[in-house]
């Protein structure tokens, strides 16, 4: 039903009501509910309204209290706070418009409580009428919810580039072991803070040989097969890094037992002097290695511990490669000399 004049006025049908005024309560003058608006009634999941008394559906907010007729039409033209009686956290403001009749005509709104309302009772656009200006604030904030959407995106996708760029710098982009860099970190940290922890130091025997013989592209997967037998013998927690060409540096953390070290360093020697197979030709190299420890160290001085460490890895070398040497224990207050370095027996 729509407009339709009446003397020398207007009045409008249920459906024109509930378009131009979908969040309307009209009171009769015994106190209940004559009708009430589609977007009122969604707030009340579509319970019937009709003859209740106004006191049951809605109740004074400041101060708090039950809402009477008699309360409502002494304030008319008033933006009144109200909420709902059964759920006091909807609230409202309320335009009160006595009628000839004796009851009262409320327009509701939300007020700043909009959001959540629409939140909360899953209200659209058509839930208001379309010159509120509750629709132009929705829009803005589902814009602005957008934005806030597209930089909380961009943010994560920052954060994913930032931490692959750091991760990159500190990879060895062919074998995907630690880089230099890496293993400089990793070396102060355990230093200034421990715990105590071993150290290899790992050098390639006739790795130059592959290379000049089959091409660097064998060269590649020497590395890269090296790469998988240090990351096989270590522990999730220890630290393989490629510090030169075929150089390469194992840490691990709290392992500090010269003879476990000595094991470790023996299978890995076993394992790198079989053939690697590259396009159906046998590579072959050895592995020289020194080891220590940062507990002999007061303080583990990272730069001395890996000079000590390249010092017993020569001394392999020239004990006849694949072997690994083990630093003696200094005396207290002196540092390790290449002189006193002895080739140590593996331990199996």
């Amino acid at each position: 039903m729509g407009a339709r004049q009446e003397g020398g006025g207007v009045s409008f049908g249920p459906r024109s009501l509930a378009r131009l005024m979908p969040m309307h309560v009209a009171v009769g003058p015994d106190g209940r509910v004559a009708s009430a608006g589609p977007t009122f009634l969604k707030l009340l999941d579509g319970i019937s309204v009709q003859g209740m008394p106004v006191s049951d559906l809605l109740a004074r907010r400041r101060p708090p209290g039950p809402v009477t007729l008699t309360g409502l039409r002494a304030h008319p033209e008033l933006a009144l706070p109200l909420v709902l009686a059964a759920d006091p956290s909807v609230t409202f403001r309320a335009l009160v418009v006595p009628t000839e009749e004796g009851g009262v005509f409320l327009n509701l709104s939300f007020g700043i409580g909009v959001t959540e309302a629409v939140r909360r009772h899953s209200l659209t656009v058509e839930d208001f009428a379309a010159t509120d200006l509750t629709v132009e604030m929705l829009y803005l904030v589902e814009a602005k919810s957008a934005v806030m959407d597209e930089l909380r995106s961009l943010n994560r996708r920052l954060q994913g580039a930032k931490l692959r760029a750091e991760e990159q710098a500190l990879t060895d982009q062919l074998t995907g072991l630690r880089n230099r860099r890496a293993l400089d970190l990793h070396m102060k940290a355990l230093a200034r803070m421990g715990p105590p922890f071993g150290l290899m130091h790992i050098d390639l025997d006739f790795f130059k040989q592959v290379n000049d013989s089959l091409g660097h592209a064998a060269g590649d997967h020497v590395l890269q097969t090296v790469a998988q037998i240090l990351t096989d013998e270590t522990r999730a927690t220890d630290t393989a890094a490629r510090v030169g060409g075929d150089e390469f540096v194992l840490l691990f953390p709290g392992l500090t037992d010269p003879a476990q070290l000595m094991r470790i360093a023996g299978r890995i020697i076993d394992r790198m002097g079989q053939p690697i197979l590259f396009e159906g030709q046998p590579c072959r190299i050895a592995a020289s290695i020194g080891v220590t420890v940062s507990e002999w160290y007061d303080p583990p001085i990272p730069d001395r511990m890996l000079s000590d460490a390249d010092a017993a890895l020569y001394e392999s070398k020239r004990a006849g490669r694949s072997r690994a040497t083990l630093c003696p224990r200094p005396a207290p207050g002196r540092g390790h000399s290449v002189a006193r370095l002895r080739p140590a027996r593996l331990l199996s």
